[in-house]
């Protein structure tokens, strides 16, 4: 667990109010859970006023959808990037950055599925969502075959079903019990690695 800032002077610059409350919500979230994030926590745990805070997002509701288009944007970036890499078979690369971002960020990836305590209507959020399943519905960022980028296949539903599970699975402290993030990301490749080949027999089929 990262516990990024850490003495109030140097929590806050002028200019940057915005992006230091998202952190906060991370840092609050990670050490207490979302539930317990409120705006005028993660306003205290910066060293500003409330109302300046207020200036930013309105309420709860609005911090946490601007939280989760942040985290979406960035697992979105991490897919492409690692996929531009081609080191591994497509589906294990895109795989593993899709659990690895859950691993570091385990409160980014639970806000981003918890649309209870989104405003599904913000056009930033809106794009974000728009991105990443544009990337699912393209071919799972391009790693298993697609005849139809306007909705998922059946393969694309498999892959993205197996990665999303296992990493939560690991976020939500089911399974890795002991592990620390190396071991997880072996189990994770090996489980990936073994499920590759029936998604690509299944698309040729």
């Amino acid at each position: 667990m990262r516990l990024i800032l850490r003495h109030k002077s140097s929590r806050y610059h002028h200019g940057s109010l915005a992006e230091s409350l998202l952190e906060a919500v991370e840092e609050l979230a990670e050490r207490f859970g979302l539930e317990a994030v409120t705006l005028r926590g993660c306003a205290k745990l910066i060293g500003v006023a409330p109302s300046a805070a207020f200036k930013h997002y309105r309420d709860k509701r609005a911090l946490f959808t601007a939280f989760a288009t942040r985290a979406l944007n960035l697992m979105a970036q991490r897919m492409i990037d690692q996929r531009a890499k081609a080191e591994e078979p497509p589906f294990l690369e895109v795989g593993l950055a899709y659990v690895s971002f859950g691993l570091e960020h385990p409160a980014m990836f639970q806000a981003m599925w918890r649309s209870e305590m989104l405003n599904p209507h913000d056009p930033d959020y809106r794009q974000a969502s728009q991105r990443l399943g544009a990337l699912l519905a393209g071919g799972f960022a391009d790693s298993v075959p697609d005849s139809d980028q306007r909705k998922l296949s059946p393969q694309e539903l498999l892959a993205w079903s197996s990665v999303h599970g296992l990493t939560g699975l690991f976020v939500e402290g089911a399974l890795g019990s002991g592990l620390d993030q190396e071991g997880k990301l072996a189990h994770a490749r090996a489980t990936l690695a073994a499920l590759g080949p029936s998604l690509a027999s299944k698309a040729a089929g």
